[in-house]
């Protein structure tokens, strides 16, 4: 395997873990140069789908995920039949994996989540059906970002990895005490994802709350979807903002660990913002229009629009669009897109995914409470408008969902929960939609023309359901 580390380009105390080397977690003889498997600068041949499947407890999605090839016109065809969990080739990964797609298709990649290779690089050339090649160019993100790292393709040809988490200080051990403090920490990982390797890092460092903001309990213990603006000067990550109780004394899970009552955030909406390339000057901005966090869940949920501005949905629960402007690299606080307005809808709306086409037009997945299923709308974010699109499955009270244990506690019946990529081959977006364990279909969606068409056929099996399509 190639030997995959860090870029000199920034200063990082590597010797602190040992390193980011390729074969750092498995012992798999001397390291073999292996030239570069380079851009996705082809023209796209193949649509790959993805579909996640049970663990050996049955739980459904949790035992890892498949993936299998088509062409577009095999995808829009009514008559194709797909089994992706019978013929689908198996991505490395032993929960599911969190799947990533190049520009034009040609290339996967995965950083395994869990597991003894969790944190583990890959990168896969996309032949066609189940034919797969591993580019064995690995990168082993582990050291720095844990074994469940999350991470998306942040702009063409580079990944980031985030990780985060939050430690509080109590007046003493266990149940009954006082809030004293909480700290909130970040590790940040740049993949070169044309010639793989590290290419930056930056340690664990604070995230900037005020004291003030601290005092008060705000943390964050969670952060995804990490995007570069336009021009590729600013990182943006969205954030898991929860604020403790500090008028409440500590309680004890059914681990026996200390936990802590939370209660409401006034800050809003928050992100992290740090320099780019150097992941300096790490700042919080907030937005004080939404509510709802926005580090999403396997999913990405902020895109560079057309006019620059970057668009970011409060997914996976809120209903909002918010933008951070261009030239600020702040929040537009002028700009508040409801969703729940744009659909009328007298129930709670929630944006479980979306897909940022061009000109402001995107692809919306979401769910209304009270009414079984996932649902599709195209959304002109300049008009602020939205339209309801009609599928088959969207009525089904089975439709992919989370477990409780997925969840928190919390089962998400019907509600997209692990869909991880639209599929968006010129004019048209391709979504696979199947109900948990029942069969479904793709179906393409013309932007322009608005229209629907219900495409090739996706058999299933019991607990699984497919999640993306690249």
């Amino acid at each position: 395997m190639k030997n995959n580390l860090i870029s000199t380009t920034l200063v990082v105390a590597i010797l602190a873990f040992g390193g980011f080397t390729s074969c750092e977690k498995t012992d798999q003889g001397p390291v073999i140069d292996i030239p570069a498997s380079g851009p996705d600068n082809k023209a796209r041949t193949y649509l790959t789908l993805t579909g996640a499947y049970p663990d050996e407890t049955g739980e459904a999605g949790n035992g890892g995920t498949k993936a299998f090839s088509i062409t577009p016109e095999q995808a829009i065809n009514p008559n194709f039949e797909i089994n992706l969990f019978a013929d689908g080739y198996p991505l490395r990964s032993q929960r599911t994996a969190r799947v990533q797609g190049s520009t034009n298709g040609n290339f996967l990649y995965n950083i395994q989540y869990t597991g003894a290779d969790g944190g583990v690089f890959n990168k896969y050339s996309v032949e066609g059906g189940n034919k797969f090649k591993d580019t064995n160019e690995e990168i082993n993100t582990a050291p720095l970002l844990g074994t469940s790292p999350r991470w998306v393709v942040a702009a063409d040809g580079i990944g980031v990895g985030v990780y985060a988490s939050a430690a509080v200080t109590g007046s003493a051990e266990g149940a009954g005490a006082d809030f004293v403090s909480v700290k909130s920490t970040a590790k940040i990982a740049v993949l070169d994802l044309n010639d793989p390797i590290m290419k930056y890092a930056k340690q664990e460092f604070e995230i900037p709350f005020t004291e003030e903001q601290k005092q008060n309990g705000y943390q964050i213990g969670r952060i995804d979807v990490p995007i570069l603006n336009k021009a590729q000067n600013k990182l943006f990550i969205g954030c898991n903002l929860t604020r403790i109780d500090i008028t409440k004394k500590s309680t004890l899970n059914s681990s026996g660990n200390q936990t802590w009552s939370t209660t409401t955030n006034q800050l809003g909406t928050a992100t992290l913002v740090l320099d780019y390339p150097s992941l300096d000057n790490p700042k919080l901005i907030f937005n004080k229009n939404g509510k709802a966090n926005n580090h999403s869940y396997r999913t990405m949920t902020q895109y560079v629009g057309t006019d620059g501005h970057i668009y970011q949905a409060t997914a996976t629960s809120g209903s909002q669009f918010l933008r951070i402007h261009s030239a600020t690299n702040t929040y537009d606080e002028s700009y508040n897109f409801d969703l729940k307005t744009a659909l009328s809808a007298s129930n709670n709306i929630s944006i479980r995914a979306w897909k940022y086409v061009k000109d402001g037009i995107g692809l919306v997945m979401y769910t209304e409470s009270g009414v079984n299923g996932g649902h599709l709308a195209l959304v002109d974010l300049k008009a602020q408008t939205a339209t309801k699109l009609t599928t088959d499955n969207q009525s089904d009270s089975g439709f992919s969902g989370l477990t409780a244990a997925q969840n928190g506690g919390t089962a998400l019946v019907g509600t997209f929960g692990q869909f991880q990529n639209i599929g968006l081959i010129g004019d048209n977006l391709y979504v696979p939609m199947t109900p948990n364990g029942a069969d479904g279909n793709i179906y393409v969606i013309n932007y322009k023309t608005k229209s629907v068409t219900k495409g090739a056929k996706l058999k299933n099996q019991s607990g699984s359901f497919y999640i993306g399509a690249y």
